[in-house]
């Protein structure tokens, strides 16, 4: 018994000693990360003071993919064609702009930026339509695959196998049987309802269908942060959407408790098409090995008359920089008049959070809408956390109150407009694959304006005075969730 208790206390002292080692190495490895200091001194707290359970969730949640390249996000032919077009476009930028509105030119600085940092090639000529909520989004979407002659390119964050979903998945099958290609990536945690039977059968009526990240336990993974949130659908390289909505009955429908889903997306035709249609190439020759040849990228396509400036971003863990984030922070700094901006979630880094209020101080029209509630009660906890110091500041807040709003929109000085699937986070800014359309054009500002209003329309604004009177457990509630912000 003697022994046996002795033994006992040594494989004690020896696990005690390695566990000690072993925070003290993660401590340093996320020290030498070189992340955000908030977030370091988070995780840092988090390990320290919630043994073992700390170094757990460090490693599911915490580990910092970006600078150790998940995957190369280009073939280096691909990535050396883009860097050649972004230099000259750079270096031709003034004259391309030259003909273009004061109004236009005034953003010039996006554009280049864009042009360094993400290799966004500025496409001229477009049509866009904006697209509000699911019940003018899908329609246009089964319309657009109807009509697909060559190639379907699907991607999204939550494809779910029901109502809607199956009326998808059976007009894409038939499309397959009629010989167009069709290719399909969805996330394994946003999808995780997907089961094997409607994969094989999916494949056996000849579509090309992958998941992104494939793990086995979605909600324990290390690779639980750095999932694929890009919604995309190109056909035949002539028309392409993009925007906040994911394929699932409930985006049509709405949700109980919520009420309406409201969400907006848009529908692209024009040289923007292909553009977005790269971002999926990518993304297919990292889930599939298929490398997609040249003449499989979307022909060329022009629309004379149709004047409309647009890039395509994407940003994500396999980007050298937060490209998303970087041209909000620049166009938020930099702005002059307005800023609007939607978003379901809301928990900015340091330097996004000065710039809004530091725009509001300056005398920039600053609103932005937040659903009153939302699919998440910490998320929403931790949106109202910041909401009084943007009040301070003199930022407006509104509240959506009629549905849960999902948009994710920003327009600045009523020319410059964002229309994605990132939400204002850091999870869409540094941990998720993301996709924007970025549109320099006065005329779509003009329409996404229009549709800013009427948001707001259904929104309660919210008075400094009575925010200061909500209940101290309610403070709290926020206070706890904010400290969390970074980490999740």
């Amino acid at each position: 018994m003697i022994l046996a208790g002795n033994t006992i206390i040594v494989l004690k002292n020896i696990l005690t000693v390695v566990y000690l080692v072993s925070v003290f190495a993660i401590c340093l490895m996320i020290v030498f990360e070189n992340r955000n200091p908030v977030k370091t001194l988070s995780w840092l707290l988090v390990i320290l003071f919630v043994p073992v359970v700390g170094v757990i969730i460090y490693f599911f949640f915490g580990r910092n993919y970006r600078k150790q390249r998940i995957y190369s996000r280009k073939s280096m032919a691909d990535r050396a064609r883009l860097a050649d077009n972004a230099d000259r476009q750079l270096a031709l930028l003034s004259d391309i702009l030259s003909n273009e509105s004061a109004a236009v030119r005034s953003k010039e600085h996006l554009i280049r930026l864009m042009l360094r940092n993400n290799r966004s090639i500025l496409t001229l000529d477009n049509r866009i339509d904006l697209l509000v909520n699911g019940r003018q989004t899908f329609p246009a979407m089964l319309d657009a695959i109807a009509s697909a002659n060559r190639f379907i390119h699907l991607e999204f964050y939550r494809f779910e196998p029901d109502t809607l979903g199956m009326e998808f998945s059976e007009l894409m099958m038939r499309k397959a049987k009629e010989g167009v290609r069709v290719r399909v990536i969805y996330d394994d945690v946003g999808s995780w309802n997907i089961r094997k039977p409607y994969i094989k059968r999916m494949r056996e009526s000849g579509v090309e269908i992958y998941t992104f990240h494939p793990v086995r336990f979605p909600s324990f993974s290390s690779k639980i942060n750095y999932r694929n949130h890009r919604k995309i659908l190109v056909v035949d390289g002539k028309v392409g959407f993009v925007g906040g909505l994911n394929i699932a009955d409930k985006y049509l429908h709405g949700l109980p408790d919520l009420g309406p889903w409201i969400d907006t997306h848009l529908r692209l035709e024009g040289e923007a098409v292909a553009a977005l249609d790269r971002v999926f190439i990518a993304d297919w020759d990292f889930v599939s090995g298929e490398e997609l040849p040249p003449d499989g990228s979307p022909e060329h396509v022009s629309l004379t008359g149709h004047r409309c400036l647009v890039q395509v971003a994407s940003s994500g863990p396999d980007t050298d920089w937060a490209t998303i984030m970087q041209v909000y922070f620049s166009a938020i700094a930099t702005a002059k008049t307005s800023i609007y901006l939607t978003s379901p979630y809301f928990s900015p880094d340091e330097s996004l959070l000065a710039a809004l209020k530091t725009a509001a101080l300056s005398g920039v029209d600053v609103r932005m809408i937040f659903p009153e509630y939302t699919d998440s009660i910490i998320a929403n906890w931790n949106t109202r956390s910041y909401i009084y110091e943007l009040l301070e500041a003199g930022v407006r807040i509104f509240l959506y109150r009629n549905g849960f709003i999902h948009s994710k929109y920003l327009l600045v000085d009523n020319i410059f407009s964002s229309v994605g699937s990132p939400n204002v986070d850091v999870r869409s800014f540094d941990l998720d694959f993301e996709v924007t359309a970025l549109i320099y054009d006065e005329d779509f500002a003009l329409r996404l304006g229009v549709l800013f209003a009427e948001d707001l329309s259904n929104c309660e604004e919210v008075k400094i005075e009575e925010w200061m009177l909500r209940s101290r457990r309610q403070r709290y509630k926020e206070s706890v969730a904010r400290i969390f912000g970074p980490l999740y």
